[in-house]
């Protein structure tokens, strides 16, 4: 029994270290209008509501977010236009 225990935790192990799927992406923006501590929670908060959102890190300091996000359900466009519209205007290093 212990071995089918094993087993299964190492496929479990397996297929979890390749979760990443071929159509991930991740895009840095830059976020506006960030005064405070709670800032960042409501801007990751909002990106992650977005489905195909996998990961958001936020930094205050840096005025910035990193999201790894499946390109085939989302857009970096659509992850911005979340965090603008709870008042964190956001676009994606790169666009114009």
């Amino acid at each position: 029994m212990k071995s089918l225990w094993a087993l299964a935790a190492t496929l479990f192990l397996l297929t979890g270290a390749s979760l990443a799927s071929e159509t991930d992406e991740t895009v840095t923006f830059d976020v506006e209008k960030m005064t405070c501590a709670t800032c960042p929670i409501a801007v990751r908060k909002a990106m992650q509501r977005v489905e195909g959102v996998k990961e958001v890190q936020v930094s205050m300091e840096d005025e910035s977010a990193v999201v790894t996000f499946d390109s085939s359900v989302t857009t970096a466009a659509e992850i911005g236009q979340a965090s603008s519209n709870v008042g964190f205007p956001a676009k994606a290093r790169g666009s114009e």
